[in-house]
This record gives C-alpha cells, sequence and structure tokens, in this order.
C-alpha cells in the first residue's frame, strides 16, 4: 500500500489549506483512515480520523470546529479541509491507513493502530 499526501504549502493565519492523501496498491474503501502531525521538536500526534464509510469521524480537540475530514472511497482518497489556520497549526501532516477489522465502526486515534503511513506533507502557517 502506499499512502501519497499533498496538498500542503506557506498560508497566513486564518487561511485555508484543502490536504489530500491518495491510496494506491490495495484497495482501503473498507478501513479507517487518519491524519496525524508533527511539529518540530515534539511528538507526533493525532488530528483527525474516519472511518470505512465516513460514518463517524472524530477530531483532535486542538482542530474541532476548524477541520473537516471526508473521503472519496471510488478515488481512494481522504482529505482534510483546514480551516481558520494557526501558527500552532504548523507540521508536517501524515495520513495514515490500518487494515484491522473490515467495515469497523471504531475510530482510531493512537499511532501505533495504523499499519501504512503516507510519507507528509509540510504544512506552515504565519502569523
Amino acid at each position: 500500500v502506499q499512502l501519497q499526501a499533498s496538498g500542503g504549502g506557506s498560508v497566513q493565519a486564518g487561511g485555508s489549506l484543502r490536504l489530500s492523501c491518495a491510496a494506491s496498491g490495495r484497495t482501503l474503501s473498507s478501513y479507517g483512515m487518519g491524519w496525524f502531525r508533527q511539529a518540530p521538536g515534539k511528538e507526533r500526534e493525532f488530528v483527525s480520523a474516519i472511518t470505512w464509510n465516513g460514518g463517524s469521524r472524530y477530531y483532535a480537540d486542538s482542530v474541532k470546529g476548524r477541520f473537516t475530514i471526508s473521503r472519496d472511497n471510488a478515488k481512494s482518497t481522504v482529505y482534510l479541509q483546514m480551516n481558520s489556520l494557526k501558527p500552532e497549526d504548523t507540521a508536517v501532516y501524515y495520513c495514515a491507513a490500518e487494515v484491522g477489522p473490515v467495515h469497523t465502526m471504531v475510530v482510531l486515534t493512537t499511532l501505533s493502530e495504523y499499519d501504512y503511513w503516507g510519507q507528509g506533507t509540510q504544512v506552515t502557517v504565519s502569523s
């Protein structure tokens, strides 16, 4: 499985970006996917996750109300719409996929629960 993240960039505070994560090599339409981020000098942290059919979504408190996760299984792609960006959102953003139980409705929020990772895309928010 390969996950290709894209859409990062540099924006001013209050701006928006839309990250995409395209999966190839194996269909992931039956599995959950998530976004994590890692700022310089910090550990990788959970941002958001979505179940296989989009029926359940979960967000870290720090992004709740500003970020929206979605997926298009026909395109094997998961998205992260980021609005009202803040300087503290600056980080490398990683998408991840889990291949555990098929069609689980449990949203996974920890790194160790994910099996595949993308290469990361840089998001820089200036004040």
